[in-house]
Parts: structure tokens; sequence; C-alpha cells
């Protein structure tokens, strides 16, 4: 199966913190748990303070409706105040290549 990853780069707003970026993000969490084709997401922050928000689907398909909907049914987030909009790089990416860790018995997330 093909992974397909949603990889955006920001930064917070003004006066803003990546934590406060993710604290915003609760109702989005949400959404992304309904939408067929998600499989995880994950957010870092560097070292600058850009903040990394990535969000894999099982197909090109699915990344593009689940992302449409953050901007539209989910337009009225908080989340979307939390970020300086002139710094989001925002792309879709099939992924051509991964490596699993191997599971052993007991071992768990």
């Amino acid at each position: 199966m093909a992974q397909v990853l949603e990889i955006t780069t920001l930064r917070p707003a003004p006066g803003l913190t990546p934590e406060d970026f993710i604290t915003a993000n609760a109702d989005i969490d949400d959404y992304l748990r309904r939408q067929p084709g998600f499989l995880w997401r994950r957010i870092a922050v560097r070292d600058d303070g850009t903040v990394v928000d990535v969000v894999a689907y099982d197909s090109m398909a699915h990344a593009r409706a689940g992302a449409s909907g953050i901007t539209g049914e989910m337009g009225g987030s908080p989340v979307h105040d939390t970020i300086d909009q002139s710094t989001v790089d925002w792309q879709l990416t099939t992924v051509l290549h991964g490596v699993e860790a191997p599971t052993s018995p007991g071992a768990g997330v």
C-alpha cells in the first residue's frame, strides 16, 4: 500500500509558541481521525521554532480530500489563528521507501 504524506511547515503567529499550535489542534485531530484513509499524524519542531506537521494517508485521493477539509469544513478551527500564514509551506508527496522497527513480544507504543 502506497502512503502519501501531507507535509506542512509553518511558524506560529507572533507571540505564540509551537505548543500553542498543538493545543489549538484538538478539533483538527478529531477531524483527521474521521477521515477515510487517515493513518497517523506527527508534529515536530525544529531548533529554529519551525513546526513540521506530517499527516499520512493511504492514497493520494484520501490525502487530497482530508487536506481540503482543513480549510473547508474546519475553516473555523482556532488552529488557523495560531499560524503565521505567510510562512506556510504545504505539499503532498508519495512515499517511495520505508523501514519499520522490528517487533518483539511485549513491545508496544
